[in-house]
């Protein structure tokens, strides 16, 4: 194209829909291996800095993982304003933990991710990420099946973040986006707590999976909340979901909101306050339509399936 420099050699290209491909221009990779659970890259991009993808598909990158991660977390330790214990289901990166530690109020956070190969591979070159969150007393990383862990569990959670990689058959997660795996989390959340997951892309071509989800989550818990921020290395808006058995306020006011922030944590936000919260929970319309219209909850007999995996080439 005239006019263009192209800055690499090797992409990655991630499937995003049978007709759409995102291509990220690679320009150094820092680990690569197939682990027990899944195919893990590490790499440096020429824009967004150093990623982690899973299976081919793009987990987070250090330029805008804030975009993904401030939203993911704070939005239910927020609601609830005083959170003491934090259970995070996945986030190898350690920037999900991360957030959670901003959190003056909390004294104790358990990490559970399946794989720990890839939790030391981030340990080892996403220190940007991890900003060293995983040498934070307050922190217990448990390496094991999250549906295992909540089989066994007896303690109960004010917040519970469910931040797993996709549902793609192939890789470790597809059944932990189910009616049975929410009744788990429900068991062990505090009776004033919050759950949070990631719930998928929320493009207009894309949002069966987060309609369902969303649904999912509405046959487990009374009050369930849709949301999203647009990632910049994902290609397109991400949503999320809040359910709890308290109510959601869905018009904070940004000034208490903020006052909270300053008040509970060590601050250093670069994506949410108060303003960006009252945002990102008022839907457009055709988002709260197509949540509405939808029928389907995902149960283990008939879970989610993520379109793709991604492929390198040089």
């Amino acid at each position: 194209m005239s006019g263009s420099n192209v800055g690499a050699d090797f992409w990655m290209s991630e499937y995003i829909t049978p007709w759409d491909i995102y291509s990220h221009g690679v320009t150094g990779v820092l680990a690569h291996k197939k682990t027990a659970y899944q195919e893990m890259y590490i790499v440096e991009t020429g824009t967004y800095g150093k990623a982690l993808v899973l299976d081919g598909k793009w987990q987070s990158c250090t330029g805008d993982e804030f975009l993904y991660h401030e939203p993911l977390v704070h939005p239910a330790l927020i609601f609830h304003g005083t959170p003491r214990k934090v259970l995070i289901l996945g986030g190898g990166e350690g920037a999900t933990a991360r957030e959670v530690l901003r959190w003056q109020t909390v004294e104790k956070v358990v990490m559970i991710d399946i794989d720990g190969e890839v939790v030391d591979a981030c340990r080892l070159h996403l220190s940007e990420m991890h900003q060293n969150a995983f040498d934070d007393s307050r922190l217990e990383v448990v390496i094991a099946d999250a549906l295992d862990f909540l089989d066994t569990t007896n303690e109960q959670w004010d917040v519970v973040i469910s931040d797993l990689s996709d549902p793609i058959e192939s890789g470790p997660s597809f059944a932990l986006f189910t009616k049975e795996y929410f009744e788990k989390i429900r068991r062990v959340l505090s009776p004033q707590g919050f759950v949070v997951i990631q719930a998928g892309p929320v493009s207009p071509g894309e949002l069966t999976l987060h309609a369902r989800l969303v649904q999912t989550l509405n046959a487990v818990f009374p009050n369930v909340q849709s949301y999203s921020s647009y990632t910049s290395t994902y290609g397109r808006p991400w949503g999320f979901a809040l359910a709890s058995e308290a109510k959601i306020d869905t018009r904070p006011d940004p000034e208490r909101i903020n006052q909270l922030l300053q008040e509970k944590t060590s601050g250093g936000f670069r994506m949410l306050d108060g303003v960006t919260l009252l945002g990102m929970l008022h839907l457009p319309l055709h988002l709260r339509q197509a949540i509405a219209a939808e029928t389907q909850v995902y149960t283990l007999a008939e879970p989610p399936k993520f379109f793709g995996q991604g492929a390198v080439k040089q």
